[in-house]
């Protein structure tokens, strides 16, 4: 039996927890899925070792990060590369984004897995002085970096141009010009403001159905260079009403992190792939319940993905930005690092009762690999607290 845990909780509360541990999880070997694309956003193990500032230069720990994507792949997922879990614009700047997708889409092409990086304008700082046309060259400079490498392009949303935009019609304008020169079809990334502030009024309305409709006249008039489009607004409402509005062509990936059971599984009228970052978090999980999906097992689904909800919801609470810490802490319990340190200092960005709680969550969800383990890690984690 995994040893007990003396945890915190909520107004103070000390109490005595007994880990439950878990069962394997089912999944085929070699297996690809068939019914849905499944791309997991992928975080970065910083180098705790690095003589560096980690909140203005963290390094990054090449060969623990290029060992998570293989486990990742090994599990049959995609990987989304240089997306906002793995802190890009929160710790991980252009500079160390490009190094991160050279060698992820290198060690893709060895091992046949699949890979999408995203591209950003995060080179350029917004500021008064930031025109469209510093934008576009922005985005041009990061496309050609990702199609020179020989990976397909998310086109994630810029900072800089929510600020110089002065309404829908610069978005057009820079979006149309992106999507023309692109060589391949890319993934689109509506990225909500609970996830990053700076992008609140993104599209040129703050209303989403208003944004919607913009982000969907783009998409139209750019049919043959969209494959789909991710969107993060964790409101399952308004991503089904923009599937049902997609050309047929189109996909719609869910970036749903609190409904993506249901949203993956669809209804009648459609279903949206996955482009998560809990599927980070949930690996095992998220590819058993999909080889179940495979075979038109809803139950198995159902009841797989049902216990890692509460997990998921718990790890992206707001402030939701702060996400990658449970992310990462979830990565350190399994062991697939060493350590809980992250490029930013970004492991201090939750409480220790919140990683208590997700200790407790992930425990329940059948996600703790090793609960022996996973159980020694969190009393470590608990000593440099105080709790022993």
């Amino acid at each position: 039996m995994v040893s007990s845990l003396i945890l915190p909780g909520e107004g103070r509360k000390i109490y005595t927890y007994q880990p439950e541990g878990s069962t394997p999880f089912q999944i085929p070997k070699g297996k690809s899925f068939q019914s849905r694309t499944a791309i997991s956003a992928a975080h970065v193990v910083c180098d705790p070792l690095a003589d560096t500032d980690p909140l203005s230069n963290g390094k990054v720990d090449w060969d623990a990060t290029m060992k998570y994507r293989h486990h990742l792949w090994s599990l049959g997922l995609s990987v989304a590369e240089a997306m906002d879990t793995a802190q890009r614009g929160m710790g991980l700047n252009w500079e160390s984004a490009k190094e991160l997708i050279h060698r992820s889409v290198k060690e893709a092409q060895a091992v046949g897995g699949k890979i999408a990086s995203g591209v950003g304008t995060d080179q350029l700082a917004p500021g008064p002085d930031v025109r469209l046309e510093d934008v576009e060259a922005a985005y041009e400079e990061q496309c050609a970096f990702v199609e020179g490498e020989g990976g397909q392009i998310i086109l994630m949303a810029s900072r800089a141009l929510a600020a110089c935009a002065n309404g829908p019609e610069d978005y057009k304008r820079v979006y149309n010009k992106i999507l023309n020169n692109v060589s391949e079809p890319v993934i689109l990334h509506w990225l909500g403001d609970m996830f990053d502030p700076a992008l609140k009024g993104y599209w040129g309305y703050e209303s989403s159905d208003e944004a919607m409709d913009v982000c969907l006249e783009i998409i139209r008039e750019n049919e043959d260079k969209v494959d789909g489009i991710k969107i993060s607004l964790l409101d399952a409402n308004k991503e089904i009403r923009m599937r049902r509005l997609l050309p047929d062509s189109v996909r719609m990936y869910t970036g749903d992190d609190f409904n993506y059971p249901s949203l993956i599984k669809g209804d009648e009228q459609g279903y949206s792939h996955a482009l998560l970052g809990i599927f980070d978090a949930i690996a095992p999980a998220a590819s058993a319940a999909l080889h179940a999906l495979d075979e038109d097992d809803l139950s198995t689904y159902d009841s797989i993905l049902e216990k890692t909800v509460p997990l998921s919801r718990h790890i992206f609470q707001t402030p939701t930005f702060s996400y990658k810490t449970g992310v990462v802490f979830m990565a350190y319990l399994n062991g697939h690092q060493s350590h809980f340190r992250m490029i930013g200092g970004m492991e201090g960005a939750r409480s220790i009762t919140h990683l208590a709680e997700l200790f407790v969550l992930a425990d329940q969800a059948g996600l703790l690999e090793k609960p022996e383990l996973a159980t020694e890690r969190m009393k470590l984690v608990l000593a440099q607290a105080g709790i022993s």
